[in-house]
């Protein structure tokens, strides 16, 4: 940490450029990049993130110097704009907004109209010739410096304001008189001295702006600010920068306003301009939601000179980032400024559209669109929509924010959000407009709806971050608060209520209404042929029936990674039948039970080789302990003692008789379900030791499995089984288990008259088969990581007991991720990497992969490729997911390889003008 006086802490905005991200943040970086092309950006100075880090390491206390360069900086734009900070005749007034390295829209504290005190006011409005506009900035500023700075309640400036905008004939903000406003003005400074138990508001500049810069580093550890970064995976030591900059008046009359905007349409990708903005109206007005602005395309009529700069200004602005930009801009008395750009969230749809078209343009590589696209965004284009036929009655309708549906229990406000979701219910947040402070309740809804607020207002833009469906401007709706409900016309919901949210169409829909998945569309399906083309790991799916992969397949499957076949017992008659093989006393019985099994796995089996045909399926025999089939042993208990409680009530033989036999038959489940009990299952009878045990269980399994592909390639269809032994932690046990397993699959393969290739292999999820996988091998054709057993054994975690304590690590930074989510490299890495290189010491072509859910998550499948992995596999919906960071890791190893070699990043092949068309959807 610096600590040294003459460190510099401040640049001026011509002293930076956009390579300086981390240390002046995206804000202060971006601004200074328009500074130095020309662009009509107000004066300002960024204070570093580096000072942040050293005021929250030091008890909160401005570096040594930091205070000194602000005041030396904020002379430099006293002289650009010829006005004097704190100057009661000639005042300068400046913002101070917050600028972390990675965007946090909304996320930290921002403050406007900076320097106004009593006298200031005065001279602003004579300078301005408007005290009313003077009036209203102050009101402004003493109501956004009470709350963010003072941490006085919001809704006790907003009670004011609306008590004196009701007694207006327009009811608006912009309808307030000088004489009302002078009110408001004493009343906020009442408010502000009572709650600060006899604290006045500051009068002296300087002390505003210490305050100010003081308050936006504090946000930086705010509850909304963490929320943010623990969503978001934003590590927490980057810090925010802070931007002191010259204010610029939207509010200063009818040719003067303020707006947000987006060089493309952040919803659906499509290339037009996209954003809203307000006249006579300050930055705050669009995105808060107070007032409803208007479209972008408005401003042509409006104000025409503006709106043809400012398109002109987008064009420069996109054609030198490469990328789609977020512009908050003001107009102040006909001129245009730029206050800010940055990178802009967009949702899935759009991000995919944006990538593709930007090849298309001649604009990035296919290479650069492959790294434009995140998982959360691919993710999102899986997010289901309202089916058309679905019988929806409309409660109201506002606008599309954030596209996707999702149905919930009403909550009102985020901390009711919290608590239902917590509780394991999904919630649709219902707000009047939503504000930073809410975020810990949109970080956990399902959907979000809003009375108020446009297209880019806080709502919009978070939930379309989030890839959360979002309507908001639903004006129709009246939230109670006090008594818990919201009514439209006709309609009363209260709190609790279901609602369904339809956020690609902006409609609100009574109750759970049906859901389809959507179709992913041309500009996925080139993507996806790009993303391809890179990688070289290949995606398979786990999946347990003919539909799940089907589904897979649509989605890229190249195989099935994991097949769990005790999925296919479940059901009330198999169960039965599972039942009965477990209970028996004797072998012939319990063959007599596998027998009847037999004939239904082969069906399932059958299906999953017709839905694959032509790919790999990885079929795992039985794994769980034999006493997951059977009666919970407490509940087999409560219902013996009711059944005897019946007896005694009875009052004929023939039903006394009955009650005897039913009690007879559950004391004998109940004594086997005891004989199988164990004290920890999951390191129990399971897996390969089930087959050592009752190797009848393996031949019938085997059987199913031959009998099935060899009928499917009767049928025509190409098939490649390869049969997993789970559990394996002695290479002895899959010796005997392989020998059994290849005896039963020769003999059935020959009685159909038939030599297609079948193999054997295991999956690796103990340590003690990581560390022993040289002597493993030399019985295994291939090897599949069980990453989800393995975590469990490697730190002793229960999954199911686990999430009691692991959010706590998380929060206390014990651990960065959840281990079950995020693979732990460090730990359970190390054993996959040893697994991997001793496995491929015995035979060099050895076949590995991973099946744990580890395998769709980005960073474990960057790690599996590094590891010269053959293939991942995971749920069908995460197919995409991993075949996007696959190819993501190869380019991210090129750039690092190329980095190494102290060579340039390689650019890959041209642009391509024309896309292809992939063929799977």
């Amino acid at each position: 940490m610096f600590l040294n006086r003459d460190h510099k802490w401040v640049y001026l905005f011509q002293e930076g450029n956009a390579t300086m991200k981390a240390l002046l943040g995206g804000k202060g970086a971006n601004v200074s990049e328009m500074t130095a092309a020309g662009l009509p950006v107000p004066p300002g100075f960024t204070i570093t993130t580096e000072a942040c880090n050293a005021y929250l390491a030091y008890d909160l206390q401005f570096p040594e110097g930091m205070w000194t360069q602000s005041k030396e900086s904020l002379k430099d734009i006293e002289k650009k704009t010829k006005k004097k900070f704190g100057d009661p005749k000639n005042p300068l007034l400046v913002s101070v907004r917050s600028g972390a390295s990675i965007s946090m829209p909304g996320m930290m504290d921002t403050v406007l109209n900076l320097g106004l005190n009593d006298e200031t006011v005065e001279g602003l409005g004579k300078k301005m010739k408007d005290r009313r506009f003077a009036l209203d900035a102050y009101r402004r500023f003493i109501s956004m410096f009470g709350h963010i700075v003072m941490g006085v309640d919001t809704e006790k400036f907003d009670r004011v304001l609306a008590r004196y905008k009701s007694q207006t004939v327009g009811g608006g903000d912009t309808d307030l008189t000088p004489e009302l406003l002078e009110k408001i003005i004493v009343a906020y400074k009442r408010i502000i001295f009572a709650d600060q138990h006899g604290q006045e508001f500051p009068q002296d500049p300087y002390e505003q702006l210490r305050m100010a810069i003081s308050a936006v580093f504090d946000s930086w550890n705010g509850r909304r600010a963490i929320d943010y970064r623990r969503v978001n995976h934003i590590p927490s030591d980057l810090g925010t920068a802070v931007n002191v900059q010259a204010m610029v008046f939207g509010n200063l009359g009818w040719d003067s306003g303020t707006g947000v905007a987006f060089t493309r349409n952040p919803s659906t990708g499509e290339k037009i301009v996209f954003g809203e903005y307000l006249l006579n109206a300050q930055g705050e007005d669009v995105v808060a939601g107070i007032r409803t602005p208007k479209p972008i395309r408005n401003l042509a009529d409006e104000l025409p000179e503006v709106y043809v700069q400012l398109i002109d200004s987008f064009r420069k602005l996109e054609t030198h980032y490469l990328d789609m930009q977020d512009i908050e801009f003001t107009v102040e008395e006909n001129r245009l400024w730029l206050l800010q750009t940055r990178t802009g969230k967009r949702s899935g749809a759009a991000a995919v559209r944006i990538a593709v078209e930007m090849v298309q343009e001649g604009l990035i590589t296919q290479n650069e669109a492959v790294t434009r696209v995140n998982a959360q965004q691919l993710d999102q284009l899986l997010h289901p929509m309202v089916d058309p036929k679905a019988d929806a009655e409309v409660i109201t309708t506002g606008l599309p924010a954030s596209p996707g549906a999702s149905s919930g229990l009403v909550a009102l406000d985020p901390d009711e959000a919290v608590e239902l979701a917590e509780a394991g219910h999904p919630v649709i947040l219902v707000r009047h407009e939503t504000s930073p402070d809410d975020f810990h309740g949109m970080a956990v809804a399902e959907a979000i709806l809003t009375a108020r607020g446009g297209m880019t207002s806080h709502a919009a833009v978070v939930a379309r971050g989030m890839g959360t469906p979002c309507v908001v401007g639903a004006e129709e709706i009246n939230i109670d608060l006090r008594e818990g409900f919201f009514r439209s016309g006709m309609h009363s919901v209260r709190r609790g209520d279901w609602v369904t949210i339809d956020g690609s169409t902006g409609r609100v829909l009574v109750g759970q209404v049906e859901t389809i998945q959507p179709k992913l569309g041309e500009y996925y399906d080139t993507l996806m042929t790009w993303v391809d083309d890179i990688r070289t790991l290949k995606v398979r799916a786990n999946a347990d029936t003919g539909h799940d992969a089907s589904i897979a397949r649509d989605f890229g499957a190249e195989g099935i990674g994991l097949c769990r076949t005790e999925h296919m017992f479940f059901g009330e008659e198999r169960l039965a039948l599972m039942r009965e093989m477990i209970l028996a006393n004797d072998l012939a019985s319990r063959q007599a039970a596998l027998d009847k099994l037999l004939p239904i796995q082969k069906k399932d089996f059958y299906e999953l080789f017709e839905a694959m045909d032509g790919l790999p399926l990885t079929i795992r025999l039985l794994d769980p302990p034999l006493h997951e089939f059977l009666p919970n042993f407490d509940e087999l208990q409560a219902e013996i003692a009711n059944l005897k409680l019946k007896v005694q009530k009875a009052d004929s033989f023939p039903q006394i008789d009955q009650l005897l036999k039913d009690i007879v038959e559950k004391e004998e489940l109940l004594h086997r379900v005891e004989q199988l009990r164990e004290s920890n299952p999951m390191l129990g009878h399971r897996g390969c030791r089930l087959g050592m045990v009752y190797p009848e269980v393996t031949v019938m399994q085997t059987k199913a499995i031959m009998e099935a592909a060899a009928e499917a390639v009767i049928a025509g269809i190409w098939v490649y089984p390869e049969i997993m032994i789970p559990l394996v932690s002695v290479d002895l046990e899959l010796a005997s288990q392989r020998k059994l397993v290849e005896e039963t699959a020769i003999q059935v393969r020959g009685s159909y008259g038939l030599k297609f290739k079948f193999t054997v292999g295991t999956m690796i999820e103990l340590p003690r088969a990581a560390l022993t996988a040289d002597k493993i091998a030399e019985h295994a054709d291939f090897f599949s990581f069980g990453t989800n057993d393995l975590t469990q054994t490697t730190f002793g975690l229960s999954r199911d007991d686990s999430g009691r304590f692991l959010s706590h690590y998380i929060t206390n930074k014990v651990m960065q991720n959840d281990p079950f989510q995020v693979l732990d490299q460090d730990g359970v890495g190390q054993l996959v990497k040893i697994g991997v290189e001793r496995g491929r010491q015995t035979k060099s072509d050895l076949k590995i992969g991973i099946c744990g859910e580890h395998g769709g998550e980005p960073k474990s499948i960057a790690f599996c490729h590094g590891l010269g992995l053959d293939y991942v596999s995971c749920s069908p919906y995460r197919v995409p997911i991993a075949r996007l960071s696959a190819a993501q890791a190869v380019l991210a190893e090129r750039d690092l390889k190329a980095k190494a070699a102290g060579k340039p990043i390689p650019a890959p092949e041209p642009v391509a003008k024309k896309p292809k068309k992939s063929a799977k959807a």
